[in-house]
């Protein structure tokens, strides 16, 4: 048998196992719950551009109704779920079972398998709202929508992708570093507009040369979401830094200057 010197020895070792194997699990997790979440949100631009499909499910509702009202759940899911895990006191309490390091991470992880189940589940309805036909108009319109795209994703590099998609939360808790908060940026296109990731999202999904009545719901319930996200992120950027928000909303518009 072991003296107890030899067992106290032996503990820290054993500790800094479990403690290495722990941040690498961590550090996993945000690895896969980004994978998720990317794919998620690249299924919702692509469908929204007809560029991947809508609606896989086998199940289709026999009826308009019915069809708009499964739709409406799904969004009013996605919805609850981004307004609801954005509180600090859900925060609050989802970290007092999972490492605060995964926070973040959980959430772009719900994210993307809401976003997946939207695409995957979301019910057709018959029509054609809008369909162009000439050349140029259609160049012009797809080229809105990669603009559109391009705007949402560069956005979010502006702000710190890996930060806002909880890469970055997770691999300091895997190098063991304290977690320390961005500061509050407005550089390149926070200058001009305070939502540009939401003002990117408006104009890919609306920038389309054929708009389906399928595709007309679902744009029109995510630019809902929208306004609706933006009222509780202000509330809560107000709440984070204060004085400093205030002024930059008083100065810069929500997406086009001048407007809004």
């Amino acid at each position: 048998m072991k003296s107890t010197n030899e067992l106290v020895a032996t503990m820290p070792v054993q500790l800094a196992g479990t403690n290495l194997a722990k941040r690498l699990s961590v550090l996993t997790y945000g690895i896969i719950a980004y994978g998720v979440g990317c794919f998620g949100l690249f299924w919702l631009i692509l469908g929204a551009g007809a560029f991947a499909p809508v609606g896989l499910s086998q199940w289709q509702a026999e009826s308009v109704w019915l069809s708009l009202l499964v739709n409406m759940g799904l969004i009013g899911l996605f919805t609850l779920q981004h307004t609801v895990m954005a509180r600090a006191w859900f925060k609050n309490w989802l970290t007092r079972f999972i490492p605060a390091a995964t926070e973040r991470a959980t959430f772009v992880l719900m994210s993307g398998l809401m976003c997946c189940a939207i695409m995957y589940g979301w019910q057709t309805v018959p029509g054609v709202v809008w369909q162009l036909h000439n050349q140029v108009a259609m160049c012009s319109v797809y080229t809105l929508y990669v603009t559109g795209t391009a705007y949402l994703l560069l956005a979010t590099f502006v702000t710190n992708h890996f930060e806002l998609m909880g890469l970055r939360q997770v691999y300091l808790y895997f190098r063991d570093i304290p977690y320390q908060p961005l500061a509050f940026t407005n550089k390149f296109m926070y200058r001009y507009s305070r939502h540009p990731m939401m003002l990117g999202m408006l104009i890919l999904l609306w920038a389309v040369p054929t708009m389906t009545a399928t595709r007309l719901v679902l744009s029109v319930l995510f630019t809902v979401y929208t306004f609706i996200g933006i009222f509780f992120e202000e509330r809560d950027l107000l709440k984070n830094f204060g004085d400093t928000y205030r002024e930059y909303k008083q100065k810069i518009a929500a997406f086009i200057p001048g407007i809004y």
